[in-house]
């Protein structure tokens, strides 16, 4: 008989089993936010390939979008960063060689990987 506690560790999602190509935009202006996150995914089995301002440093929510059309690496990364269902999008791109583009918003400090103490 095996019991069940109430205070089990949530599991993070699995690694991913193929490689999957990751571009890090920062949205939000906060200096080495880019870089935290890279490492994390890094350390996670994904491959960051580009990681760099983006076009604007004012994005409230952060964003994590699918540009294969295939939403599931995109859920599994917002999952792993604890960004909601809502702030997952999907804008396929041809010309776009990332299947998934992270976009850190001002919301970065409420998400994984947490932020350092000073």
């Amino acid at each position: 008989m095996h019991e069940f506690h109430a205070t089990e560790e949530k599991q993070e999602p699995p690694r991913p089993t193929e490689v999957l190509q990751v571009d890090v935009l920062n949205g939000c202006g906060e200096k080495g936010v880019a870089s935290r996150f890279t490492n994390f995914l890094r350390t996670r089995g994904y491959d960051v390939v580009e990681m760099k301002n983006y076009k604007t440093s004012s994005i409230p929510r952060t964003l994590v979008i699918d540009r294969i059309g295939n939403m599931k690496p995109a859920r599994d990364i917002a999952e792993l960063l604890g960004v909601v269902d809502t702030n997952i999008l999907q804008q396929l791109n041809p010309d776009y060689f990332v299947d998934v583009s992270v976009i850190i918003g001002e919301d970065f400090y409420n998400l994984n990987p947490p932020k350092e103490k000073k």
